[in-house]
C-alpha cells in the first residue's frame, strides 16, 4: 500500500505537539549551574604543601603535560651533632590542559596525596596557549576539591592518619619531656643559689 501523501509531515508535527506540552529540561547555564557528580574530572588541584618534588606525576604522564622544576636547599641538622640534609624545593609546577586527557594517572600515582580531582571546569581560554596553569592557579583549584566521603563506622583508621598521630604524639612527648628537664634544671638551679647564700650568710 503506497503512502499516504503528508503522513510523515503530520508524524513530525505530532511529536513537535507532544514536545510543546511536556516540562523543558534544558538547564539555562550559566544561569543555572549544572548539579556535577561527586567524583567529576574537572581540573587537577595541587596541594604543594605535599608535594616532594619525586618526580613520579610527570614520568607517569602519557602525555607528558606536567612540568616541574626544582633546586635543592640544604636543612640544618635537626639535634645538635646531626648533619645537615638536602631536599627539593619546589619552583614551578604547572600542568598543560590543552594535552591532558584526564586519565588521573598523575592523581593515582601520586605518593603522598600532592593532586586531586576538582570538578571545577569553567576555565576555558580563547588562546590555546593559556591553558597551561601554573601551581598558583592550581592551587586555587585545590580549595574546590570535595571532602572525601565519611568511612564507614566499623572501618580501620586509615594508615596516614594513624601515622600522623604517632608522630605527632611522639612530638608532643618530646616536648613534653624538654619542658620538664629545663624545669628540673631550673629548680636545681635556685637551689643551689640557694644554698649558696645561706651559705654565704652564716657566721
Amino acid at each position: 500500500m503506497p503512502p499516504i501523501p503528508g503522513s510523515g509531515l503530520a508524524k513530525g508535527l505530532a511529536v513537535t505537539l507532544r514536545t510543546m506540552t511536556k516540562k523543558t529540561v534544558t538547564a539555562q547555564y550559566p544561569d543555572t549551574q549544572p548539579e556535577l557528580p561527586p567524583r567529576s574530572r574537572g581540573v587537577i588541584g595541587l596541594f604543594e604543601e605535599n608535594c616532594t618534588v619525586c618526580m613520579l606525576c610527570a614520568r607517569e604522564c602519557p602525555d607528558w603535560c606536567i612540568y616541574i622544576d626544582s633546586h635543592k636547599e640544604t636543612v640544618p641538622p635537626a639535634a645538635p651533632g646531626g648533619r645537615e640534609r638536602s631536599r627539593n624545593v619546589l619552583d614551578r609546577f604547572a600542568i598543560d590542559f590543552s594535552l591532558c586527557m584526564y586519565c588521573g594517572i598523575c592523581i593515582e600515582v601520586c605518593p603522598f596525596d600532592a593532586l586531586f580531582w576538582s570538578p571545577e571546569f569553567e576555565y576555558a581560554e580563547t588562546d590555546i596557549h593559556e591553558l597551561t596553569h601554573e601551581r598558583d592557579k592550581l592551587r586555587e583549584w585545590m580549595w574546590t576539591v570535595p571532602e572525601p566521603p565519611a568511612l564507614d563506622p566499623g572501618a580501620e583508621e586509615p594508615k596516614e592518619i594513624a601515622a600522623a598521630r604517632k608522630t605527632a604524639d611522639k612530638l608532643a612527648a618530646q616536648q613534653a619531656q624538654q619542658a620538664q628537664q629545663a624545669q628540673q634544671a631550673q629548680q636545681a638551679q635556685q637551689a643551689q643559689q640557694a644554698q649558696q647564700s645561706e651559705e654565704g650568710g652564716t657566721p
